[in-house]
């Protein structure tokens, strides 16, 4: 069994989008959470989906879920008060149905609207193999560390650097045992779910990532975006353009 679990408890604090949740935001007249949900209900390997939502925004999403006939989301739970917590509700409400300890967990962020049919089944064919799978990129600028923002005395070697993305697979029996450590150790304030396991002195399992698998946080991801989905529209219109015409 797989099982995509999408957080989307943001605020849209650094997206300044008023009152609206990012994940709600509209690009190409669709909201970027359902963008990215269509992803795995259209995958032909994902039995089911998970969505921690926050908790007033609950009747948002369930409409928008109903209005775009989504028919794989068999619950959207309420999320915590950080992205840490609001995977761990989403862990466990998988789990109920999830039983076996290799079935597939997908965790994903809910704004990731430009995810690919074969990154998800590169995530679920890895995890298969060797129980995590977190998809990366290296990383093309040099990195810098600073406690303050302000000065650095510390550097990386870019070519041992890598950027992770979403959606990162586990195994109940991994995925389990990591949140399960986790409480008993009081590390709840992860990022990301690799991030954790490190935390708990496991290794994850690498893999190439795409760079247009956009995390949408910022308005200039936004315009991103919006430019990308604009460039698929007009190359498309030019090729039928250019097959119709006589040379």
């Amino acid at each position: 069994m797989v099982t995509a679990m999408l957080f989307a408890g943001g605020v849209g604090r650094r997206m300044k989008s008023d009152d609206l949740p990012k994940q709600f935001l509209t690009v190409a007249g669709k909201p970027i959470i359902m963008r990215t949900i269509d992803h795995f209900e259209k995958h032909s390997e994902v039995d089911d989906i998970v969505i921690a939502c926050k908790e007033e925004w609950i009747d948002y999403l369930n409409n928008l879920i109903e209005k775009y006939e989504i028919k794989k989301v068999r619950a959207v739970i309420p999320g915590g008060e950080t992205g840490y917590k609001s995977i761990h509700n989403g862990v466990l409400e998988t789990a109920k149905v999830a039983t076996k300890l290799d079935d597939i967990i997908l965790i994903c962020d809910g704004v990731r609207p430009m995810l690919s049919e074969k990154l998800i089944s590169n995530c679920i064919r890895i995890t298969r193999e060797f129980g995590t799978a977190v998809p990366v990129t290296p990383s093309i600028d040099s990195l810098l560390y600073s406690e303050n923002g302000e000065t650095c005395g510390k550097s990386y070697k870019r070519s041992s650097m890598y950027i992770t993305q979403a959606p990162q697979g586990y195994t109940m029996e991994r995925i389990l045992w990591a949140h399960s450590e986790a409480e008993k150790r009081g590390i709840t304030n992860s990022v990301s779910s690799s991030e954790l396991f490190i935390e708990l002195g496991e290794e994850v399992r690498l893999f190439q990532g795409e760079r247009t698998n956009i995390k949408v946080t910022t308005p200039e991801d936004m315009d991103a975006l919006r430019a990308s989905f604009f460039y698929k529209h007009f190359k498309q219109f030019a090729e039928e353009e250019f097959t119709r015409t006589d040379i």
